[in-house]
């Protein structure tokens, strides 16, 4: 039986279908949710590659493969792989991936790109109907077939979230990082929020030399009834949003809080809200900026 290295029976989504269908966003997707992903493989390699995954501690125990056109003589190989590995007791799922020939023939003229089976001289049809052919035994054995025709990225993405992901790999990163203004916006930042309406520890002799994660500063900063009214404002409506996020497939959210320099509001602000974050359950990276600038 092919277990990983914790006992537990390795699973694998076997990911395959026509060019064009939204196989790199599923195997984003996946990757997201928590799988060991690879791309082009060879189909033949995969026994080997569960037998590497059972000596990684459970590092490695869910692997997503793109099993595709690609594969050249190796493709005729991939029904009777598959049927070894389930009765070696691998949990096996193929996901097959299509859309109808409009839909295809469309992407391929938005992107400019060569269909990969229409040779020198073919056309984008000629390249989907000879990969129809090619793949009609994988699409005979696969237990899903997910049509993409209509769905955009972000549909395909969500779908395959929620048909694979776990509640450990679904799990949305968020980064606080506190900032200055006058040193320009964090180009990541999914939200930005602005503390300059609060009091400024700069004015203040004794706090001005010291930053926003200094007790000092910090209690100055937290006992505004303003701070604590807009922290618990923050907090309301980031419990609002992250389930949202997480349902539409967003795997990571970067929370931008601002002040005049970055030295002082902002890191004090960010620090309590991520602490707050955590306190409710959601892993927080904290990032000081601009804390040492002046």
């Amino acid at each position: 039986m092919t277990e990983n290295a914790n006992h537990g029976v390795a699973e694998v989504v076997i990911l395959t279908g026509v060019s064009g269908s939204g196989k790199s966003t599923a195997l984003r997707a996946l990757e997201d949710a928590g799988f060991y992903c690879v791309d082009n493989l060879p189909i033949l390699f995969l026994e080997k590659l569960l037998e590497l995954s059972g000596h990684t501690a459970g590092e490695v125990s869910r692997i997503a493969l793109v099993v595709d056109a690609r594969e050249g003589r190796f493709l005729a190989d991939a029904p009777r792989v598959i049927r070894e590995i389930r009765q070696q007791g691998a949990d096996v799922e193929v996901l097959f991936l299509d859309a109808s020939d409009e839909s295809l023939v469309r992407r391929y003229s938005e992107t400019r790109r060569r269909h990969p089976l229409a040779g020198e001289t073919g056309t984008v049809p000629d390249g989907i109907a000879a990969e129809r052919r090619a793949l009609a035994a994988l699409k005979a054995i696969a237990d899903e077939v997910i049509d993409t025709t209509t769905l955009n990225v972000h549909e395909l993405k969500r779908l395959v979230t929620r048909r694979f992901g776990s509640s450990e790999g679904a799990r949305l990163g968020v980064t606080v990082v506190s900032f200055g203004f006058r040193f320009g916006l964090p180009t990541h930042a999914d939200l930005v929020l602005d503390v300059r309406f609060l009091p400024n520890p700069y004015f203040i002799p004794e706090l001005k030399p010291h930053p926003g994660t200094d007790p000092r500063v910090a209690s100055f900063v937290l006992g505004q009834a303003d701070a604590k009214a807009f922290l618990e404002r923050i907090v309301d409506l980031l419990g609002f949003l992250l389930p949202r996020y997480r349902a539409e497939g967003k795997s990571y959210l970067t929370i931008a809080i601002g002040c005049t320099g970055g030295r002082h509001r902002s890191v004090a602000l960010a620090g309590a809200l991520s602490e707050r974050l955590e306190a409710g359950g959601q892993p927080v990276r904290l990032w000081h900026r601009d804390v040492e600038k002046e």
